[in-house]
């Protein structure tokens, strides 16, 4: 009779979920507490900064300080969230133990010095770290470590931001543009549930947003259909903007980077270029609202993500200042995630373009908000269910919308090089099925330099 029952289908899925709450519960509490720790220092190091204004002037000698630290304990940690990745799709000599604390402490000493940086980046790779641990110290095997590593970017993500369901999306979609690793979707579910579960024991608290826009009774054409179609028009015509958004970020951030490589071969000088760079901008805009996250403000009146769901509550150009600020702070080695800054741009944006269309500021701002994190990231699934868990449920048309429109129009571009090419975004594309996006960059680079090259200056 037992070994009928050990022969049944449904046997053996049991097996596999008691296995992997085994594993993620541990793994799950070691990452949410780890990540509890992050942004407990995190806002304490932004509220230091508040009071002690002049430490952005050091912010050019604290680039050089995360050089050296990198280069001393890094090893390969430099890579961050994208040797998670190739980890994944190849196997080679494994995430080292140092990348969490080491991104940890890094990206504290960024915001601590006014850099523009992000936190799920930090948090990513913290999960990827522990989960790297945690499969040496349950022998998985090579396939198992692969989807524990997706169950450790899960859990960093969901547990940083509040989003346990998103985190588990993500942590499946974030790995291949157009395909989705459902052999992992349990144990990424558990493991970002666990962290987000543990984050909150810890009495951390997360930022809370809310839309203001109430759809009306009356539509347009509203005896025939239940939505209104101006409003519909007018989030298409957003969300082109929110993926060329995207698409404008990541080049950016890879164009700065490939600049300073180049022609800079001292290299503590360039994250030190950078620290200056960052000073200068911020006497040119007359304001520190571009520094750091950008979520709390540092005085009345200053542009947030928050202030950004009102009317007055961004500028016109506030999403391309911070585009500019977060891209030279990463791409000249500064620390820490993207995707706060890309919240931060896409809010503004959706602000800009609200009063520009004379639509619902709050809802453009959510919509932006998640768009253009989308396009960035090749997420709009995750994006999607973002939008859901933060601002609720009743704008999912929107949100889908806007974010699965932004993910087409940042073309085949991200913020994470390592990403593979499962389904080309159209049908022409000279892409090929696994060539990652810094295959796509490289050949890119390689057409403009030879247009270039027909030039002589």
């Amino acid at each position: 009779m037992l070994h009928k029952i050990k022969q049944l289908e449904h046997y053996s899925i049991f097996k596999y979920l008691i296995k992997w709450l085994v594993i993620s519960f541990p793994l799950g509490i070691a990452i949410g507490s780890m990540v509890a720790l992050f942004l407990w220092l995190l806002n304490s190091a932004i509220f230091f900064r508040f009071s002690h204004t002049y430490l952005i002037y050091f912010l050019p000698f604290a680039g050089i300080a995360i050089h050296f630290m990198y280069k001393a304990w890094g090893k390969s940690s430099e890579k961050g969230n994208n040797l998670i990745m190739d980890e994944i799709h190849e196997p080679g000599g494994g995430v080292p133990p140092q990348m969490g604390p080491l991104v940890l402490i890094t990206t504290v000493i960024t915001h601590l010095f006014g850099g523009s940086a992000g936190r799920e980046g930090t948090a990513v790779q913290i999960g990827g770290s522990m989960a790297q641990l945690f499969a040496k110290w349950f022998n998985l095997s090579q396939k198992d470590v692969k989807v524990l590593l997706m169950a450790g970017i899960a859990a960093g993500f969901g547990a940083v931001f509040g989003t346990p369901l998103t985190g588990a999306i993500f942590g499946i979609e974030v790995i291949a543009l157009g395909k989705l690793k459902y052999d992992a979707i349990i144990p990424c579910l558990f493991a970002s549930m666990i962290g987000d579960f543990t984050v909150n024991a810890w009495q951390i608290k997360h930022m809370g947003y809310h839309i203001d826009f109430i759809q009306g009774e009356k539509f347009l054409f509203s005896g025939y259909l239940h939505w209104d179609l101006l409003l519909i028009i007018k989030i298409m015509i957003a969300a082109v903007a929110f993926g060329l958004a995207s698409y404008i970020f990541a080049e950016m951030v890879h164009n700065i980077k490939n600049i300073f490589l180049r022609f800079i071969k001292v290299k503590w000088l360039i994250p030190f270029l950078g620290g200056i760079i960052i000073i200068l901008l911020f006497f040119l805009v007359g304001k520190p609202d571009y520094l750091s996250l950008g979520v709390n403000p540092e005085y009345p009146g200053s542009i947030t993500i928050i202030s950004s769901f009102t009317h007055g509550g961004a500028d016109a150009l506030s999403w391309l200042w911070k585009t500019v600020f977060t891209a030279i702070t990463l791409g000249t080695g500064f620390k820490g995630g993207e995707v706060t800054p890309l919240f931060y741009i896409g809010s503004t944006l959706g602000n800009s373009l609200a009063i520009l269309m004379n639509a619902p500021i709050s809802l453009f701002a959510a919509l932006g908000f998640i768009a253009v994190f989308a396009g960035a990231t090749n997420t709009p699934l995750a994006c999607t269910v973002m939008g859901v868990e933060l601002f609720g449920g009743q704008y999912i048309l929107y949100f889908a919308l806007a974010c699965f429109i932004a993910y087409f129009f940042s073309g085949h571009s991200g913020i994470y090089s390592s990403q593979r090419i499962g389904i080309p975004k159209s049908e022409e594309s000279r892409y090929a099925n696994e060539d990652t996006l810094k295959d796509v960059q490289e050949i890119r680079d390689g057409y403009i330099a030879s247009k270039l090259g027909k030039y002589r200056f």
